[in-house]
């Protein structure tokens, strides 16, 4: 008498069973089109994120939207409010504020253990420095040239050789991606931020640690202002 046939025991543990690409990959670039829109400026802080009107602009389904609405959301870009649904973010002033101190602490912190840091360390500041000038030259897109830029900074804490304090000003960047993207969008001056960061770089390498330190701080304090001034923020 035959056997029934089925799956066997390995097909039926395989951990892949219950992957599905497809589905993923459209969230993915739906999230990928929101960030754009907001980083290009067509997506202002507190406009409201519809999940019709999106499934209906962009062609997919409203549990895909609703997926990628929960990235932004993750990423601090969007937020999230009881019975009005999920908006864009908008910068508060006391955030801002207390995200630049902390940030003065941390790569304070990197800037100072310049020379004492691994080279593979020092090396990575170059690196992004690199990075982010290129994408300036290049003319990069506004969301590039947020992440380009934040990566330099955080490789700057970077230098204290600390995961944990590595993990603290991703966090932080995270917080004051969206604050900086509109300040850079508004006011346009990619070049010279790419000036200052390699100002800063440069007293590095001369072995002008205190005068970095000194630099940074006049800069994440002039940050701090832009930010403030250009998002009318208290």
């Amino acid at each position: 008498m035959s056997q029934p046939t089925g799956p066997s025991p390995g097909e039926q543990r395989s951990p892949f069973r219950t992957l599905h690409l497809e589905l993923s990959s459209t969230v993915d670039r739906v999230a990928d089109e929101l960030r754009r829109a907001v980083f290009d400026g067509e997506l202002e802080s507190g406009t409201p994120l519809r999940e019709v009107a999106l499934a209906e602009s962009l062609g997919v389904s409203r549990p895909t939207v609703r997926e990628a609405l929960g990235i932004l959301v993750a990423e601090g870009l969007a937020v999230r409010e009881p019975n009005r649904g999920v908006a864009i973010s908008t910068p508060e002033g006391d955030s801002v504020r207390d995200i630049c101190r902390a940030r003065w602490v941390l790569e304070g912190a990197g800037v100072r253990r310049w020379p004492d840091a691994d080279e593979t360390l020092r090396d990575a500041v170059r690196t992004s420095l690199v990075a982010y000038t290129s994408a300036v030259r290049s003319g990069a897109s506004y969301q590039e040239l947020n992440e380009r830029h934040l990566a330099f900074h955080v490789s700057l804490v970077g230098l204290t050789g600390s995961p944990r304090l590595v993990a603290m000003a991703d966090s932080l960047m995270v917080e004051l991606k969206l604050a900086l993207a509109q300040v850079d969008r508004i006011r346009r001056n990619a070049h010279d931020q790419a000036d200052s960061h390699t100002a800063l770089v440069m007293l590095l390498e001369r072995g002008d640690v205190t005068g970095a330190a000194d630099f940074l701080e006049r800069h994440l304090a002039d940050a701090e202002a832009s930010i403030l001034d250009a998002l009318r923020l208290d």
